[in-house]
């Protein structure tokens, strides 16, 4: 299987809004019925080996998965009594997706409730009245899911040098990323002012490493890092490679190395680790983090394995 297919976002883009639509509909599902976590853990998908899974939720007497099955192009509600229903991908609008789904979980004795809008899409549409988005190409499906699980592997190999506080890779159905995320060990004090999923997910700082497929002000793929809050002087440590540089967004900034500029290279895996690595030097330098005691060659942190 080829490393790092090609993603052309004008290529997938209207598959890539109604899939978007798709996923923030369970995922508001998985919001609804798990228990909150810290930094809002509890919702993001986990990856399988054939799409992305809800993981169990609503409860020990009631408990239940929703799976995208990326290689069959179904959704998959299973319930741990051992009954399962499931739901054909293509051919759907965001409409017949939204009320098949919950007609599935209705049969199946799930009663929940979400909020049944988009979030933070240029097009605010109900989900049950969005009949405009209906592109489930299963071609570019199946491309996005190799990309996002070649992406995730590079990922936890990044992840396993740090021992301190780390998050999941996990895939954002809302913005539509996959991340992981270290934490300094440091409360961070978000501002009253801000909104709640921002308190919670920066109330600790952190240095956040991920991916993320494009949007309408950025149309290309891309790997990312930040550190928030932002240290004074970041925009001016240097990156690796070459290539990377750190783009403005939000009053903060990005560091960006392009998919595309990535997969071209003769290591395109070396290269995003090597990229991430600079990124995460550059935030924690500034940040004043003790980067030795955090770190964990290839995940290993026992003593007799390792020099004192």
């Amino acid at each position: 299987m080829e490393l790092f297919p090609a993603m052309p976002y004008d290529e997938w883009l209207d598959t890539k809004d109604t899939f978007h639509r798709f996923a923030q509909i369970v995922g508001k599902v998985r919001l609804a019925e798990s228990q909150r976590r810290n930094h809002w853990w509890n919702v993001p998908f986990h990856l399988t080996g054939r799409g992305l899974t809800t993981r169990p939720m609503g409860g020990p007497e009631r408990q239940f998965c929703i799976d995208f099955d990326l290689v069959r192009h179904r959704l998959v509600v299973d319930l741990i009594d051992g009954r399962s229903a499931e739901l054909p991908l293509a051919g759907q609008s965001v409409a017949s997706f939204h009320d098949g789904l919950f007609h599935l979980l209705a049969g199946l004795g799930i009663d929940t409730d979400i909020r049944a809008v988009p979030f933070d899409l240029p097009e605010p549409t109900p989900f049950a009245e969005d009949t405009r988005h209906a592109a489930y190409d299963p071609e570019l499906i199946g491309r996005y899911w190799v990309v996002l699980s070649q992406v995730a592997q590079v990922l936890e190999r990044y992840a396993a040098g740090f021992c301190g506080k780390t998050s999941p890779v996990h895939h954002f159905w809302h913005t539509f990323d996959i991340a992981v995320t270290r934490f300094t060990g440091r409360v961070a004090g978000a501002s009253p002012q801000a909104d709640p999923v921002t308190r919670e997910a920066y109330s600790w700082e952190v240095i956040s490493a991920g991916f993320w497929f494009g949007d309408a002000e950025r149309p290309w793929p891309a790997f990312y890092s930040y550190t928030a809050p932002e240290p004074e002087g970041l925009e001016g440590e240097p990156l690796r490679p070459d290539a990377a540089w750190w783009l403005p967004a939000r009053g903060a900034h990005l560091a960006i190395l392009r998919y595309d500029d990535a997969r071209q290279t003769p290591d395109p895996i070396g290269t995003v680790l090597e990229f991430l690595d600079s990124a995460y030097q550059a935030g924690a330098k500034l940040a004043g983090c003790d980067t030795e005691r955090l770190a964990s060659a290839d995940g290993v942190t026992d003593p007799c394995l390792t020099p004192s």
